[in-house]
């Protein structure tokens, strides 16, 4: 069956970051990863880096994964945060633009077909990512919290992911 809008569908949905399951990316040769901050990795605007996610990011790396911070964000927040977990990023992204994906690939040495995109939102992470040929798993936002213009867009993106199936889980 053909899909609607194949660019807004991810590969893989996720309840969060901690339910990916890691081996099965491995397994598809997938050893890169650009990661969003927002709703993704701690809630709108959090600057409190949890320890569990400290744990996550340091399996990953130990599994031989490099991250990349990719975010809408101001330069000063995604630099904090992105420096408090010792990981590269790309700020002011413009996401869904396929330049800043580029950009993070050419940061961590990744390649379209060895790479993933996590993150929260269809229209700015599953379409950036799959515009640019990138693996994409979504997550549930989260938190509510965010820009006037996400939550309008969160209402949109429900109604979308009803009708949306996904066949695995990495």
């Amino acid at each position: 069956m053909k899909r609607r809008f194949p660019l807004l569908h991810p590969d893989a949905f996720c309840e969060s970051i901690y339910h990916i399951d890691t081996k099965a990316l491995s397994d598809r040769g997938i050893s890169n990863l650009l990661i969003d901050i927002d709703n993704t990795l701690v809630e709108w605007n959090g600057r409190e880096v949890a320890e569990r996610l400290i744990e996550w990011i340091d399996g990953l790396l130990e599994k031989g994964f490099s991250i990349c911070v990719l975010s809408n964000n101001k330069h000063f927040r995604v630099s904090e945060f992105a420096g408090s977990l010792g990981l590269p990023f790309v700020a002011l992204a413009g996401k869904p633009r396929v330049g800043p994906y580029r950009k993070a690939m050419r940061l961590i040495g990744a390649g379209k077909n060895n790479t993933a995109v996590i993150g929260d939102q269809i229209f700015t992470d599953v379409f950036g990512g799959n515009r640019t040929g990138l693996h994409t798993i979504l997550v549930s936002p989260i938190g509510r919290d965010g820009l006037w213009w996400t939550r309008q867009v969160r209402k949109i993106e429900s109604r979308f992911l009803a009708g949306v199936r996904v066949d695995d889980r990495g």
